[in-house]
């Protein structure tokens, strides 16, 4: 599994990953001001994508919007990466997540991981509600799902020996 960033060093990339996400996703415009994470296998195919949208950098909050054409894409280390970006590199305190009701797989998922949950009404229109998540840094931190990162889960940068 290969995880590959795109942003502004990558514009190419990250045009490319956002607009895949965005049309797996139903949006009807595309992302502005964006960085993107692509889930690849090992021969190359994309398996998902993260688009981290919306930064407020003045309230430490951004948001995340994802899709996937496997259920393979999210293993720990891809959702290490997830949120060690918004939490270890940006200094975000909370991540939000819009989720359709019928998505129950990753509804479970960010339940796991400590994600409050609120619904709110026709947010998706007026016949679609939708589910916000919100993960708080400290959460985040103290979840226990990576223990084998525990100290990097802390803000401390990883060094990679040669």
């Amino acid at each position: 599994m290969n995880i590959l960033w795109g942003s502004a060093r990558e514009p190419e990339l990250n045009i490319s990953l956002g607009e895949w996400c965005r049309r797996k996703i139903g949006l009807a415009r595309p992302f502005v001001s964006f960085t993107s994470l692509g889930v690849f296998d090992d021969d190359g195919e994309l398996l998902g994508v993260c688009v981290f949208h919306n930064w407020d950098p003045e309230a430490g909050v951004i948001e995340v919007s994802g899709a996937s054409s496997s259920a393979r894409w999210l293993p720990r280390p891809v959702l290490y990466e997830l949120f060690s970006y918004a939490f270890n590199q940006l200094g975000c305190q909370a991540l939000v997540m819009r989720v359709a009701p019928e998505n129950i797989r990753i509804q479970r998922i960010l339940r796991a991981y400590g994600f409050e949950e609120t619904r709110i009404r026709r947010l998706r229109g007026r016949d679609q509600d939708d589910l916000i998540f919100i993960l708080y840094d400290d959460v985040w931190r103290a979840n226990g799902f990576h223990r084998e990162n525990k100290e990097f889960a802390h803000g401390q940068e990883r060094t990679i020996a040669a």
